[in-house]
């Protein structure tokens, strides 16, 4: 179980990681982002693994990955741009 659990915060941190650097523009500042893909994936895989049962990691792998992408995707925004772009940041 525990390298199941570090597993789940490598996915979330790869996701954080690369969503930060897809869309910098989008997400908040990158302490936010990196802490929150971990956390939220390891939630996600510890739900799944106590409702899926021990020897499903084809479940609980990409739960844990998509519940890391749902919740990176809350903190997300638009992006500023139009003629008030300037007058807020």
């Amino acid at each position: 179980m525990l390298w199941e659990a570090v597993v789940f915060a490598a996915l979330g941190l790869l996701a954080a990681w690369s969503a930060s650097r897809m869309f910098p523009l989008r997400l908040p500042a990158s302490p936010l982002v990196l802490t929150t893909g971990p956390v939220a994936s390891l939630v996600g895989g510890l739900v799944t693994y106590s409702i899926v049962g021990v020897h499903h990691p084809e479940a609980t792998f990409p739960a844990a990955l998509l519940t890391s992408a749902a919740l990176l995707s809350v903190l997300s925004r638009p992006p500023r741009r139009g003629r008030h772009a300037k007058a807020l940041g």
